[in-house]
This record gives C-alpha cells, sequence and structure tokens, in this order.
C-alpha cells in the first residue's frame, strides 16, 4: 500500500508539472499571435477620437475672453492604425489653437453680452494642418463651441483669461 501511494504521487506531480508546462507554452503562442494580429492590423484603415486641449488665439483688440470657454475637443480621426495610434500615445498632447482672426465666429442671436459661437466643422482644416499626422478628420464634438468676450479694461475675468 506504501508503494501504491507514493506512486500515485509521483504521478500526480509528473501530470502537474506537465500541465503547467503545456499552459506555460499555450500562453505564449497566444500572446505570440495577439502580437502578430495587432500588428498586422496597425496597417489598417480605422476610426478613432481623440481628446485635444484647446487654445484661443489673436482675439479681437483690447478684447479678452470673458468666462472659461470649451477647453477640449473631441477630434475623430480615420486612418491608418498606426497614424492614429501614433496621435494617441504621443506625449506631447499640446493644445490645437483656435485663431479668432481666422476662423468665422458668430454673435449668438439675442444675446446682450459679447457672446459668440464657432461651428466646429469650419475648423477642420486648420486642425488637419495642426495634427500633421496624414489622418482625415471626420468630426469634432462639440459641434458648437461658445465663448464670451468682454473689454481687456473692464472689471475682472470671472475664469481666466484663456483655455488651457
Amino acid at each position: 500500500m506504501k508503494g501504491d501511494v507514493e506512486t500515485r504521487t509521483e504521478l500526480t506531480k509528473k501530470g502537474v508539472g506537465r500541465i503547467n508546462r503545456d499552459v506555460a507554452v499555450f500562453a505564449f503562442f497566444l500572446f505570440l499571435s495577439f502580437v502578430f494580429w495587432y500588428l498586422n492590423s496597425l496597417g489598417k484603415e480605422t476610426e478613432a477620437g481623440i481628446k485635444y486641449p484647446v487654445k484661443f488665439t489673436n482675439l479681437p483688440k483690447e478684447r479678452i475672453i470673458a468666462e472659461r470657454p470649451q477647453t477640449w475637443l473631441n477630434i475623430y480621426l480615420k486612418g491608418t492604425g498606426s497614424s492614429i495610434l501614433k496621435l494617441k500615445f504621443s506625449g506631447d498632447k499640446s493644445p490645437v489653437n483656435i485663431d479668432i482672426a481666422k476662423v468665422n465666429y458668430k454673435r449668438v442671436p439675442g444675446s446682450k453680452d459679447l457672446d459668440y459661437y464657432i461651428v466646429s466643422s469650419g475648423l477642420i482644416k486648420s486642425l488637419t494642418v495642426q495634427l500633421r499626422s496624414g489622418c482625415e478628420i471626420t468630426s469634432i464634438k462639440p459641434d458648437t463651441i461658445f465663448f464670451s468676450l468682454e473689454k481687456s479694461g473692464t472689471g475682472s475675468v470671472k475664469s481666466g483669461n484663456n483655455a488651457r
């Protein structure tokens, strides 16, 4: 009986060692196949959204932004996986500049203050040049950016004079 128990214990140990080795080999090849699949998918065209900070520049003479406007834009891109991955994981998330002197901004109808808005789709050309990614911008959210201006010498700025 003692010999039977020892034999079973040895067989069990050998079986468990074999199973653990098989699981490790399977996990390695599963990981390797995932890596090859992912590298293959980077060459294909895909769509993704990236969140970018916004900075307003070239305000009208003697004007400042009265209230903190939209500070982030969700930019939806279409391009190769590698170019989108490069944009997503680049450590430099420098803000996209909205040049007030070059965009078509309009006054909010019925507004007593100096409230304005910009339709985001009008920014696509400018943002494409700034991103320099080779990707096509398919849309921008929010679709409208609201901001208020006031004379630079009057009162105090409510929430900051520039979006960062």
